[in-house]
This record gives C-alpha cells, structure tokens and sequence, in this order.
C-alpha cells in the first residue's frame, strides 16, 4: 500500500499551471517537525516534502496561506529525473 497522510505547514507554493491532458496542477513544498519515539527514545524530526496537487485538489491548496497548517493525504511517487521522492496531496483536511 502506498499511503501517506502528513501534519505539516505550506512553506511554499508555485504558480497554478495546467498538464499536458488540461488539468490543474500545483507544485508546492510542505514542512513537517516532530517528536516522536523512536527505540524508547525521544526523536526530533524536522523535514521538507516537494508535493503536488493534479485536479480539484489545487483549489483547495491555492485557498490555503503560506505558512498554515494542514492534514494532507495522497501518495508517494518517484520524481521524474528518479532522483528523490514526489508526495501527491490527493485530499486536504
């Protein structure tokens, strides 16, 4: 199974632009810190995740400010050089 849900902050958005099949699409990078337990030890966990939004998803982030907080859901891909991680957003809560 391939599904990630993610407390974190919008730090920044792109510009909306549309794919290629005419669909909204919205490049942006959320920030997650935590503390979490980690083998009876306490974790500090700070990190930043390029996402995308492809679809209805976009109006929901462009609505949203820089620096808010959210709940957002989808799932992980490769990115298209094959270098790194890409989280699509498919739902904002």
């Amino acid at each position: 199974m391939n599904r990630l849900v993610l407390s974190a902050r919008l730090i920044e958005r792109g510009a909306l632009r549309f794919t290629p099949a005419g669909l909204p699409a919205l490049d942006f990078r959320l920030e997650h810190q935590s503390e979490l337990s980690e083998a009876d030890q306490v974790r500090r966990v700070s990190v930043q995740v390029r996402a995308i939004a492809i679809g209805a998803t976009t109006q929901t982030l462009a609505a949203l400010a820089l620096g808010e907080n959210g709940t957002f859901a989808g799932f992980l891909s490769g990115t298209r050089n094959g270098r790194g991680l890409l989280f699509h957003v498919t739902s904002l809560g």
